[in-house]
């Protein structure tokens, strides 16, 4: 046991440069915790963009208002996930309903969670769905007629008061869904932010940056489902749809950028003793994650590549080219920045004085499969719901 224990320790070791402190060897969030903001930012995000068109009418957009709202609700399926597995002890998640502990931040995500899907989203779906689930539940044949039924609630008006009444209470649930979707996500930076003896993570713009991000990757993500399966559907791309939708999304990184860069600049003016091991953590374990990947290829080229459709008079094929490869990169970077909070955040010593590497297991409950498997899950979530219910009807008829 001894000469395990000892095996152990000296791999370790060998991730150490500097000093540590022996209880700082180990880093104890792992990839989950990673996969987890990342999720809810998608969330999120869809979410804002289907407000486009409920809330703000703008109407180049209603072509995605249904997927973005199913992929929310696929997303947010998925979202506790990572966090539950992270746990050891899942059933232990029902705790925080049993003994709220409403001074806890983390805690408190589970009734902002359930806030966000029953009172917010599975609502606004069915305001929007009802009228479209009795007319299947009427040419359907059983089974899925009666599932249609059960979807409407056993409703069966379909008078064109009865619809517009189902507009108007979908528009109000939309206006409180948005500061709610605000605070899904702000929450999860907020408690990053919160955390006063990490400088890495100790920024009151931690949930400001959150947030942006979030509306940055969810209006790509979307983006991207909507330029996958409209051709897999055989219709043509409403080119209109996308240059309305990838305008928000120019908005929306510029924005992000911005914040990003003025939390850097504010962390050097500050100029405090964590400032060389935040250096030293960006040049030695997050230079590839932070420069590259987040910097260089998730905000840089995406937004020259924007530019340059603006700017330029580009054709429709190139265009959408552009688009599709700037919000694959708008993912990558996103992602990137989800990956150097929570791991970069762990690397360095309190005593600022030394450096940790994280080995990320392949295989195993905190592994890399078992994030990817999380990662593809909401599409196969979202799969389910879209041939459940079609989210093209309503855009086509319009």
């Amino acid at each position: 046991m001894n000469s395990e224990l000892t095996h152990r320790l000296s791999e370790l070791l060998e991730q150490v440069t500097g000093f540590i402190y022996p209880n700082e060897i180990e880093i104890h969030w792992s990839i989950l915790i990673v996969v987890y903001p990342y999720v809810t930012g998608l969330v999120a995000g869809a979410f804002i963009l289907a407000s486009l068109v409920k809330v703000f009418n703008v109407v180049e957009v209603r072509p995605t208002y249904r997927l973005s709202l199913l992929t929310a609700l696929a997303f947010l399926l998925i979202a506790p996930l990572p966090l539950v597995l992270h746990l050891g002890r899942p059933e232990r998640a029902f705790e925080i309903f049993l003994s709220p502990n409403l001074s806890s931040a983390m805690a408190m995500f589970g009734f902002v969670y359930a806030w966000y899907l029953m009172g917010i989203l599975l609502l606004e779906i069915w305001f929007e769905y009802r009228r479209d689930l009795i007319v299947w539940a009427r040419q359907k044949r059983f089974p899925m007629s009666f599932l249609y039924r059960v979807l409407a609630l056993f409703s069966t008006d379909i008078s064109d008061k009865a619809v517009e009444l189902d507009s108007r209470a979908a528009k109000i649930i939309t206006m409180i869904g948005i500061p709610s979707a605000f605070l899904l996500h702000g929450y999860v930076g907020f408690i990053f932010g919160s955390v006063k003896a990490n400088p890495w993570w100790s920024s009151v713009l931690m949930p400001i940056v959150f947030l942006m991000s979030a509306i940055v990757s969810g209006i790509a993500l979307v983006t991207l489902l909507y330029m996958i399966i409209t051709p897999l559907r055989g219709k043509p791309i409403d080119i209109r749809c996308l240059d309305k939708i990838t305008s928000y999304l120019f908005y929306a990184v510029i924005v992000d950028f911005a914040l990003e860069g003025l939390d850097f600049i504010h962390r050097l003016y500050e100029s405090e003793e964590s400032v060389k091991i935040l250096s030293a953590l960006i040049d030695q374990k997050l230079f590839i994650s932070v420069l590259v990947m987040q910097v260089v290829l998730g905000m840089i080229v995406p937004l020259i590549m924007l530019v340059a459709v603006k700017a330029g008079r580009l054709n429709e094929d190139l265009r959408k080219l552009f688009y599709f490869t700037s919000c694959i990169l708008i993912q990558i970077g996103i992602f990137s920045m989800r990956w150097n909070v929570v791991i970069g955040g762990q690397l360095f010593s309190k005593s600022f004085r030394g450096l940790m590497t994280y080995k990320m297991e392949v295989v195993g409950v905190e592994g890399l499969l078992m994030a990817a498997a999380l990662l593809i899950a909401p599409f196969l979530v979202l799969a389910v719901l879209l041939k459940l219910l079609p989210a093209w009807k309503e855009a086509e008829e319009h």
